[in-house]
Formats: C-alpha cells, structure tokens, sequence
C-alpha cells in the first residue's frame, strides 16, 4: 500500500510516516519545507513540491492509493498565504485525488472551524464560525471536501484538538522553556476553565482507524479527536509541574486587559501569540468524540497531563538541539517570544 502525506515536513507528517513505515507502507512526504531527513525512516521517499502546484501533485499521487492532506499554511502566515495554501492548495489536492482514482482521502482540519462556542461539549454538526483568516480557511476547505464527496470521492474530515507530542515546538517550545526555568506561568483568567489537547500518536491512530475501516460509507463524513481525560487548564499543568519536578507555579490573570494586550502586541508584531491562542485560552474547549469512536473503535490513551509530560520530557532531552536551531513560524521549531521573553526576566 502507498500512502502520500501532504505537510509531510511538518510535526504530524513525522509522526504519520514513522506510523505507516511501521506498517509495512510504503510512505512518500509532500511538502515545500525542507525536511530533517535524519529524523525519518531511511525508507520514506520525500518529495519537493507545494499544494498549490497541480503538476507537482500529479507527479507525486503517481501509484498513491491513500492521500492524508495535513499541509496548510499557519495562523502566523498573511492572511493571502492561508487563503491560498488551505483553500487553493486543497482544491488542488482533491481535484488530483479524484482524476487519480485514489481509494480513501483523509482531509486534517482543525477544531478552530467552531470559534468560541457557547456551549460544550461541541459536537460535528454544531455551527462553524471562523475565527481570523487561518478558522475561516478551514471552514471553506471542508465545504470543498463535501463538494468532492458529492463527486465519489471517499474524503474524512478530521478536526482534531490541539495535539502535543515529541517534536512539538512552536507555541509549546515557549510555555517548556518557562517551565524548565521555573517561572510564573501566567494564565489568560482563572485557570479553571476546561480545555481538551491530545496527544499526536492519539491523533495518528484515529486516522488509520478510519483508513483501515471497512465501510467506505462510513468514514466519508467528519469527526472531532480529542483526549477523553482531562481537567481544567490550572489542574493539568498544576499536575504537569509536579510530574517534571518544576518549581513552576500558576499566575492567574484578570481576562480582559491581558487579552487587549496581547491583541495589541499581535498587531505591532511583538508577540508570537495570534487570536486563536488568547481568545479561547480562558473559555471551556472541548469537543465530544463520541461518533469517531462509535464508527471506527478509536478510543485515546493518553490524558491532557499524560500528553504535555511526554512532549515536555522530549524537549528537556533535546534541549541543547532544539535552542541550536533558532526560531520560525511552524510547530517543528521555537518561536520567538517577543515582549513575552522581556515579561519572562520578572516572574
């Protein structure tokens, strides 16, 4: 069986690879990043290409039976970089799927197509409200994906929770690197709002579960993946702290003034923290997984706690490593904190 993972340089594509690698697949990367080659199975053909290429596409969809889209462009990117690389470069990846007869494709959206939502848990069929240009994509590339179903083509929607693992950098990489060196970690209000992650090899087995199920009919549809055990923000780190022996503690914050800051920051451009981050970080945010695990018998193992020990035991391990890189805009390296870096020096 060969696979193609779009986004294949990217925190999830590593991860993916290493998966179906382990399966006996054969596994060929897609993506427009250079890729850590040293970090991948000898056997794992990557290739050089973006999503908004067609030629590019056909190229490498050459004797592919299973397509997993996971590239797009992120919320640090212009608004013209995301609206082209998830909304064209999905259409490109779907359009070429469908000429190429390709059996199952899984499409990996996000749970930002749900906004701030009233209610909890959200569940798939609830309204989608893009939050900023990165939400909004998401929302158009899954209306193209109902579109190509409509067309014969099998396509599973995954909105997936936030997922942390090994390798997972990005805004994580700043709240670590608080952690190691025993600082405050301040938190957008209380604390005691609930807010679900999952852990990425959670992530990587629901999308084979859907892969390997049986009934194509099934699977063509959409589902949340999400932890099923976690508390609130305060008691997950709380018990993260005590987990990696860190002298860390909790800085609660008032919401509103702390959030108009960072908005501010987001604007001049000195803080790495974009919408999506601060204006859910102090809301419940968890989502039912009910449905994924009643159609295909995917159940997670891991817990938000569980999940944040891992990744963050990762990080101390490649400490070194991970500060000799510098920094960027994607989840597979540190971001630059900004103003947070100066706030830092006095918690």
């Amino acid at each position: 069986m060969t696979i193609l993972i779009t986004g294949g340089a990217g925190f999830l594509g590593l991860h993916l690879a290493h998966f179906f690698i382990k399966k006996g697949w054969h596994v060929k990367l897609f993506d427009v990043a250079p890729y850590p080659k040293a970090e991948y199975p000898s056997s794992v053909e990557c290739l050089t290409g973006n999503v908004r290429n067609k030629k590019s596409l056909a190229k490498a969809m050459k004797g592919v039976e299973v397509v997993i889209h996971a590239a797009a462009a992120l919320p640090l990117q212009s608004s013209q970089e995301i609206m082209r690389t998830n909304v064209q470069g999905t259409k490109n990846v779907l359009e070429t799927c469908l000429n190429f007869h390709i059996k199952n494709v899984v499409y990996i959206s996000s749970t930002a197509v749900y906004g701030v939502p009233e209610k909890h848990p959200v569940y798939e069929d609830d309204p989608l409200v893009g939050v900023g240009p990165y939400g909004q994509s998401k929302i158009d590339a899954e209306e193209l994906c109902r579109m190509y179903q409509n067309k014969g083509l099998i396509v599973t929607i995954i909105r997936p929770k936030t997922f942390v693992g090994t390798h997972r950098l990005g805004v994580f990489e700043i709240l670590f690197d608080w952690i190691k060196d025993n600082k405050k970690i301040p938190l957008i209000g209380s604390g005691k709002n609930r807010y679900q992650l999952l852990e990425v090899s959670d992530l990587v087995y629901a999308i084979y579960s859907c892969i390997s199920h049986q009934n194509k009919k099934a699977i063509n549809t959409v589902f949340n993946v999400g932890a099923s055990k976690f508390k609130t923000v305060r008691e997950d780190l709380q018990a993260m702290f005590k987990n990696v022996e860190s002298k860390s503690k909790i800085l609660p914050t008032p919401a509103f003034p702390i959030k108009t800051a960072l908005m501010i920051f987001e604007y001049l451009k000195l803080s790495p923290l974009y919408k999506w981050v601060y204006a859910t970080a102090d809301k419940d945010s968890f989502v039912s997984i009910d449905k994924i695990m009643k159609v295909t018998g995917w159940r997670p193992r891991y817990s938000n706690t569980e999940s944040l020990v891992k990744a963050y035991r990762w990080y101390e391990e490649h400490y070194d490593e991970i500060k000799s890189r510098g920094s960027g805009t994607t989840h597979t390296v540190g971001w630059k904190q900004g103003v947070l870096g100066l706030f830092k020096k006095f918690l």
